[in-house]
């Protein structure tokens, strides 16, 4: 059985640098990056990666040369929510459907809750349901809650403070992006035929706020705020039932 870390043990020169890097030390740079990709439970950042190499490593072309060798192999080097990690190819994914869990589809109500909330973010539940045109559940929203692809990210500077949601990368990986400005835009959703093709002229997607910092008209959420609106959220449901 291979031990649990066995990148720990390789021996590299610290005072090495991407400049006088020979082609020896960089193949063996590259060997680093592939064994601690291979070793990781989860994807690593370039950051994380570089702290394991030489000072001064070319981490960026490293993981370009990597993601090249691997370009044409059944699994593929691919960068999702900014952090890099070893997936199937893309075009081998059906060898795998068999043992794939079934998934249970997400209604339409949340789909498209998840869809506004992903080009609209920050966005308050209030906004959600103008711009569907009807109410939204609290069962929608507490299902993508629970999915872990949506989250509180803090209070609306307006009247009621009310909660705004925003993605998280959990939602990123799922569905491949390395961040929401990867989502499509106004030519790939016709494409897809999610968009009628005589949408006016002037349609555009909106420009989702990336990251997870606050935007200026967002106050933060703290724990106790967090829970106490999920118990408010709770209760006035019951109240409507």
């Amino acid at each position: 059985m291979a031990s649990p870390n066995p990148v720990v043990t390789i021996a590299v020169d610290n005072d090495a640098t991407a400049e006088h890097q020979s082609p020896a030390e960089r193949r063996q740079a590259l060997r680093i990056v592939e064994a601690l990709l291979f070793a990781a439970a989860e994807p690593l950042s370039a950051d994380d990666l570089a702290g394991r190499l030489p000072d001064g490593a070319d981490i960026t072309g490293l993981l370009h040369a990597l993601q090249e060798r691997y370009a044409d192999r059944g699994v593929n080097l691919v960068q999702v929510a900014g952090k890099w990690n070893f997936r199937t190819a893309a075009d081998l994914s059906f060898l795998l459907s068999r043992d794939a869990l079934e998934q249970r589809r997400l209604s339409r109500a949340a789909m498209e809750t998840l869809a506004i909330t992903a080009y609209h973010q920050p966005v308050t539940r209030a906004e959600i349901e103008e711009i569907r045109g009807v109410a939204t559940s609290k069962g929608t929203l507490d299902l993508l809650l629970e999915t872990g692809w949506i989250r509180m990210r803090g209070r609306r500077k307006s009247p009621g403070r009310p909660v705004t949601y925003g993605t998280t990368e959990a939602f990123l990986s799922h569905f491949g992006l390395d961040s929401v400005g990867d989502l499509p835009g106004v030519d790939e959703l016709k494409g897809a035929g999610l968009l009628d093709s005589r949408v006016p002229s002037d349609f555009s997607v909106p420009d989702p706020h990336a990251g997870d910092e606050l935007t200026e008209d967002e106050d933060p959420l703290e724990e106790d705020e967090f829970r106490a609106e999920l118990a408010a959220e709770d209760a006035a449901d019951e109240e409507e039932d």
